[in-house]
């Protein structure tokens, strides 16, 4: 199959052009480098544009048959969205149906979605399905929330297929060195503590002491990004017999806190990091992790890097030596 990779030029993105190269299919990777990588690109062919520009993807779509588009080209920052909301509705949501009408010009009728746990909100059960309640609490959830009912309009409408994957928190990097975690600035807690390690971070900061969990600290759930790129996959091959618009959560269904995840990257680094707590951030829930029994029954997904050391671990080896 031919995949149009959105965003391919990014961390998510380039371990899942990778991922679909090996699985035999032919990749292009779409990315107009506002925040990605040109390094990063090592599998399919590059075509340098933005979705918001309509001749451009009239060009790429109608150049050669196209057997399903995935989108890695949101903005993601839950702070930045809570101020400047405007950009994030204008990237994630009106970039994205500028792209899915250009698909449907040119009849491409597969799409993957990035989406994320953060269209949940503040969670109401510890293990959080996609029955759980649709109530985000900052725009950059919100904007997800809104293609993914984009998605299920334009599937009663118009036929197209599409999943969303709401990914809980990816992290990890992969085996080969060659593709890693690289964004700027830095806003994750893995790599912001694994550049702290190698001296290109200053001290790292805990965003709230006091929320109401065993040691004050979020706790989120934590899921390799090679795991991440499989589940795309098998998503992929799902639409094949399987008409309509589809949700599945993925997580490894295990709560990390923040001091926890500290904890961890020193047993990884053998030694300890300055770290220095700061007050809560606006739009961040206390708790959220998966349940991805959806994922493991439909899709037979299944994750292969579950241990958070084990995570970090393949992130450390990254950070240690960048290819970018």
């Amino acid at each position: 199959m031919r995949i149009l990779v959105i965003g391919g030029a990014g961390y998510i993105g380039a371990h899942m052009s990778k991922c679909l190269a090996e699985a035999g299919h032919d990749v292009v990777v779409l990315d107009d480098f506002s925040t990605g990588h040109r390094a990063a690109v090592r599998w399919g062919r590059l075509e340098q544009a933005s979705i918001a520009d309509t001749a451009a993807l009239d060009r790429i779509l109608g150049g050669q048959r196209y057997d399903g588009v995935m989108h890695f080209a949101a903005l993601s920052l839950v702070g930045e969205s809570m101020l400047d909301p405007l950009r994030y509705y204008r990237n994630n949501v009106a970039n994205v149906m500028t792209l899915l009408e250009a698909m449907r010009r040119h009849g491409v009728d597969r799409f993957i979605f990035s989406s994320t746990a953060a269209v949940f909100g503040e969670p109401q059960a510890d293990l959080i399905d996609e029955l759980h309640p649709l109530q985000p609490i900052n725009p950059y959830g919100a904007s997800k929330l809104m293609v993914e009912r984009l998605l299920s309009d334009c599937a009663a409408a118009y036929g197209l297929r599409s999943v969303a994957l709401r990914y809980f928190n990816a992290a990890g990097a992969d085996a080969s060195g060659l593709i890693g975690e690289s964004h700027n600035p830095e806003t994750h807690l893995i790599p912001k503590l694994l550049r702290r390690a190698a001296g290109e971070d200053s001290a790292v900061r805990i965003f709230g002491d006091d929320y109401p969990t065993p040691d004050g600290t979020c706790i989120r759930d934590y899921i390799h990004v090679a795991d991440l790129s499989q589940a795309h996959l098998l998503a992929l091959q799902y639409l094949n017999g399987h008409a309509g618009a589809h949700v599945f959560n993925l997580g490894n269904g295990t709560g990390y806190s923040v001091r926890e995840v500290v904890s961890a990257v020193e047993r990884v680094i053998g030694r300890s990091l300055n770290v220095e707590t700061a007050s809560r951030r606006p739009g961040d829930p206390a708790r959220l992790v998966a349940s991805s029994e959806r994922a493991r029954r439909e899709l037979g997904w299944q994750p292969r890097i579950a241990e958070l050391e084990q995570i970090v671990e393949s992130a450390w080896r990254w950070h240690q030596k960048p290819a970018y």
